[in-house]
């Protein structure tokens, strides 16, 4: 069994900790304003535990001679992936910021569109790890149509808070948690562009 380059370990750790993070964010449901609290603070682990991992990834490119992918590629990949968990943790700190403890249905859905997003990184990341790089294609794919998805959701939402919410307040603070939910998806789609270029240099 060969041994697995260092750098494909590294993304693989990154991606499997943005899984776990999206995976957090959609199943946590807060009761009050003190579970916002340690839904912030959980969020916030994950997004410190991938800065230390883009830290490591970064100081092994500073230092590696050869890499099994072009380094510009792996710098590329590690950015866009740590997007996501850094728009997942923004995201986590509005809902404690504006103390929204009931998410709403398109919150729920742009969560699941999400949390599938981050499991199809995952697997396009671990067969990047063993060269199946023509099979990482239709999870690129997968990740732009729920890119797609998560467009259809923002302008749903915004037309819906529009149409229903009285209180100017709560409109400034939905929109921007929808928004924020929907860039969160545009970092995915930035992921699979960069899976896409990686493919068609490599295979």
């Amino acid at each position: 069994m060969a041994k697995k380059d260092k750098f494909a370990a590294h993304l693989e750790g990154i991606a499997a900790n943005l899984k776990q993070g999206a995976d957090y964010f959609a199943d946590h449901t807060p009761k009050n304003v003190s579970d916002l609290k340690t839904f912030s603070e959980k969020m916030k682990e994950y997004e410190s535990k991938g800065d230390t991992m883009v830290h490591e990834i970064i100081k092994d490119l500073h230092h590696a001679f050869i890499t099994y992918i072009e380094r510009e590629d792996i710098l590329a990949l590690t950015m866009s992936l740590d997007d996501v968990l850094d728009g997942l943790e923004h995201t986590a700190a509005l809902f404690e910021m504006y103390s929204v403890t009931t998410p709403d249905t398109y919150m729920r859905r742009f969560s699941d569109a999400i949390r599938s997003s981050a499991a199809e990184i995952q697997t396009a990341v671990d067969m990047l790890a063993s060269k199946k790089l023509l099979n990482m294609r239709e999870h690129v794919i997968k990740i732009k149509d729920l890119e797609s998805t998560c467009d259809g959701i923002l302008r749903e939402s915004i037309e819906n808070l529009f149409a229903h919410e009285k209180d100017p307040i709560r409109i400034i603070q939905y929109k921007e948690i929808y928004e924020e939910l929907e860039n969160i998806a545009d970092f995915g789609q930035a992921v699979a562009n960069t899976l896409e270029s990686i493919i068609m240099k490599n295979a």
